[in-house]
């Protein structure tokens, strides 16, 4: 038979490893949990970038000012046909 000291011992042990596990788990997930949350940000933070350099781009393209629309009273041939060569160019 086992002595009582020796099943102290490895009850002490088990009970030691568990909450030691249970600790090691949170901090992963903790760490985890933050990694995700920079990943996001930065994510987000790069669409915005983006969003902004594609309104730049819009915004330089239609700098020109020129109307397309046939319709309307303002609209120029000559300026509309002078920017669809200046895009294929």
């Amino acid at each position: 038979m086992v002595s009582a000291t020796v099943n102290v011992a490895r009850y002490t042990a088990l009970f030691a490893g568990v909450v030691y596990g249970f600790y090691h788990r949170r901090t992963l997930q903790a760490e985890h949990d933050q990694q995700k949350l920079n990943h996001a940000v930065h994510r987000q933070q790069s669409l915005i970038a983006e969003a902004k350099d594609a309104w730049k781009r819009k915004n330089e393209a239609s700098k020109d000012n020129v109307i397309s629309d046939p319709d309307d009273p303002r609209f120029d041939l000559e300026k509309f046909l002078g920017q669809l060569d200046k895009a294929s160019s």
